[in-house]
C-alpha cells in the first residue's frame, strides 16, 4: 500500500505530501485495499471452518472503518458499551458481537443484553453474578463464555501479554471447570462457549497450539458433565511487521496450528478476534519537521508528532519505522525523532538513522493503523489530527481534524 513513485511516497495512488498539505498534520492515512486484503486473509485462511471473525475494535474504532469491515462480514470483539454502540451504528450484526473485558458495568451489561449480542466473555465469578441478576430483571437468558487463562507464554511485551499466570484477564485454568459447573446452575445464564486470548503482537503461532490443547481438555471435561459448548473463541493477537526482522505469520498459519486440535468437534463455531492484524499496517501517521537541534553529540528532529498522536513508543518503547515523505539523497544522520509534548518520553524514534531533513519536510510513521488514533489524547491541549481513507486515487475524510475550539467544546464556561 506504501511505495515511492519517483521521490514521492504514495498510499495506493495518492501522494502523501498532497494529503499532508491539504488536510494538515498530524494526519492519519489508511489504505482501503490493505484493510480489505487483511480481513479477507482471515476469510481465506479459515475457509471451510465455521468461523465468526470478530474484529477487535479497540485497535481502531473509526466509524468508516467499521462500516467497511461490516460489509465484508465482520463481527466485533468489544470491551465497552461505547464500542457496542459504535459496532451497532456501523451495521455489525448483534449476533456477531462478543463482549470481553474485565470491568463491564451494570449499565453496559444491560445495554448488551437488550441488544441481544452473541455472548459475554466473562472474566470473573462476580461479573457473572451481576450478569445473572440483570438478565433476570430483564427476563432474558444471557449467553456466556468464560475467558480462561491457559497460562501460556506468547513471548510478547509484558504489557500486552494476557494469558499468563498473574495477568488481570480471565479466570485461572485450574479453577475453570469448577466455576463453569457452578455457573451452569444459575437461572438466567446459558453457557455456550469457552474463550482464551493469550496476548498481542504474537509472531510465533506455536503458543496457540499449547492454548488449544489445554482448552480442548477443558471442553471435553465440560461436555462429559452435561454442558453443550457451541463456540470456541481462540482470541486474536497475530503480529504485524514493525521491524524489517519481524516475520509475522498469516491467518492460514493460525488455522493450521489450531484446527488439528479442534477439528474433532463437529457443529461448533470458531471465533477469532483479529485487531492489529487487520488495521495495523493499513495506516500511517504523517507529521512535519518543526525544528532541528543538536545537543553535544545528540541530534534531534523535532516534529509536530507527539505521544498524544502515537503513544506506543512512550508506553512500550515500541518500534515504528519512519520514512521521509520525499525521498532524499542527503546524507544520513543518527537522531532522535521527538515531539513537542513536555515529557522526556515524548518520542517517535530514538537513535534512528535518518536523512538530514529541513524545516517543513514531512515524515511518515508506518504501522499506526492500530492503537494510533484510537489511543490519541488532547494532553498539553493539542487538537487531534484528521483521518483519511484512500481507495485507489480517491480520498475520503473519515474524521475531521480538531480545532482549538474543540478542546473546550464540552467544558462548562
Amino acid at each position: 500500500m506504501l511505495k515511492y513513485v519517483g521521490n514521492d511516497l504514495f498510499v495506493e495512488k495518492v501522494a502523501v505530501s498532497k494529503l499532508a498539505k491539504k488536510f494538515g498534520t498530524p494526519l492519519y492515512i489508511y489504505s482501503q485495499k490493505k484493510l480489505e486484503d487483511n480481513f479477507n486473509a482471515y476469510k481465506i485462511g479459515f475457509k471451510g471452518v465455521d468461523t465468526v471473525i470478530c474484529y477487535a475494535m479497540k485497535a481502531n474504532s473509526n466509524h468508516s472503518i467499521l462500516k467497511l469491515l461490516a460489509k465484508l462480514g465482520a463481527g466485533a470483539d468489544i470491551v465497552s458499551g461505547g464500542e457496542l454502540y459504535r459496532a451497532l451504528k456501523a451495521g455489525i450484526k448483534s449476533q456477531k458481537i462478543v463482549y470481553s473485558g474485565v470491568g463491564k458495568t451494570a449499565q453496559e451489561i444491560e445495554f448488551a443484553l437488550k441488544s441481544n449480542i452473541l455472548m459475554f466473555n466473562a472474566e470473573s465469578f462476580e461479573e457473572v453474578e451481576q450478569i445473572n441478576k440483570i438478565a433476570g430483571k430483564l427476563k432474558k437468558k444471557a449467553r456466556l463464555s468464560f475467558r480462561v487463562n491457559p497460562n501460556v507464554d506468547a513471548h510478547t511485551h509484558k504489557y500486552i501479554t494476557t494469558g499468563k499466570e498473574g495477568n488481570k484477564f480471565g479466570i485461572r485454568y485450574e479453577d475453570a471447570f469448577d466455576i463453569y459447573m457452578k455457573v451452569s446452575k444459575m437461572k438466567n445464564i446459558e453457557i455456550v462457549g469457552v474463550d482464551s486470548h493469550i496476548g498481542s503482537q504474537i509472531l510465533d503461532v506455536s503458543a496457540f497450539k499449547l492454548a488449544a490443547k489445554k482448552m480442548s481438555a477443558l471442553i471435553d471435561k465440560l461436555e462429559a458433565n452435561g454442558l453443550n459448548i457451541k463456540y470456541i473463541d481462540i482470541g486474536g493477537g497475530l503480529g504485524i511487521k514493525y521491524k524489517s526482522t519481524d516475520k509475522p505469520q498469516k491467518p492460514i498459519d493460525l488455522r493450521n496450528i489450531v484446527m488439528p486440535v479442534y477439528s474433532k468437534y463437529k457443529g461448533k463455531t470458531i471465533i477469532v478476534e483479529p485487531g492489529r492484524a487487520i488495521v495495523g499496517d493499513a495506516g500511517i501517521l504523517v507529521g512535519e519537521v518543526v525544528y532541528r537541534k543538536t545537543a553535544g553529540t545528540k541530534n534531534f528532529i523535532i516534529t509536530n508528532l507527539a505521544m498524544t498522536d502515537l503513544i506506543r513508543p512512550a508506553l512500550y518503547e515500541a518500534y515504528h519505522n519512519v520514512l521521509p515523505v520525499k525521498k532524499s539523497s542527503k546524507k544520513q544522520q543518527i537522531a532522535d525523532i521527538v515531539g513537542p509534548v513536555c515529557e522526556s518520553s515524548d518520542f517517535i524514534a530514538k537513535d534512528r538513522k535518518f536523512p538530514v531533513v529541513e524545516q517543513g519536510d514531512f515524515i511518515a510513521v508506518e504501522c499506526t493503523g492500530a492503537y494510533g488514533r484510537a489511543m490519541a489524547s488532547q494532553y498539553n491541549s493539542r487538537p487531534r489530527g484528521a483521518e483519511v481513507l484512500v481507495k485507489c486515487s480517491k480520498v475520503k475524510v473519515i474524521r475531521k481534524a480538531e480545532t482549538v475550539e474543540d478542546l473546550m467544546s464540552k467544558e462548562v464556561k
